[in-house]
């Protein structure tokens, strides 16, 4: 049997150890928006994409807005799945909160994904055109 903290275990830990702590929830995180095909395929996008930003930024600026957009993207992404997860957890019937809650975490994934395609095409634009 699998020993589970107390779910105020966090909250009393302070210094290095809440930071370990907190680093290892993290990784788990990770671990599990690559289970999810959106994120993997945002992360494998991301090892050429950021790259990339080296390569197409002219100024540090732009070279850090342009993987900054990129990781943008992989933040809201894996919200919108821990919201997608949370709702789930409820229940799998169909609600309408449940549904407004999954569309809008959707809409936050397409908003990052505009955010990410302008500031893309605004750097090749300044740069080639």
């Amino acid at each position: 049997m699998k020993h589970h903290e107390p779910v105020d275990a966090q909250k009393r830990r302070s210094g290095l150890s809440r930071i370990a702590h907190a680093f290892r929830y993290s990784l788990a995180g990770l671990r599990a928006g690559w289970g999810e095909t959106a994120f993997r395929q945002e992360a494998l996008a991301a090892l050429v994409l950021i790259p990339a930003a080296f390569w197409l930024g002219q100024t540090w600026v732009e070279t850090a807005l342009l993987a900054a957009s990129v990781v943008l993207v992989m933040v809201v992404e894996l919200l919108n799945t821990g919201i997608e997860t949370a709702i789930d957890r409820i229940g799998p019937e169909w609600h309408d909160l449940s549904k407004r809650a999954k569309d809008m975490g959707s809409a936050a994934v397409l908003l990052s994904l505009l955010v990410w395609a302008g500031i893309w095409l605004a750097a090749a634009w300044t740069r080639w055109a």
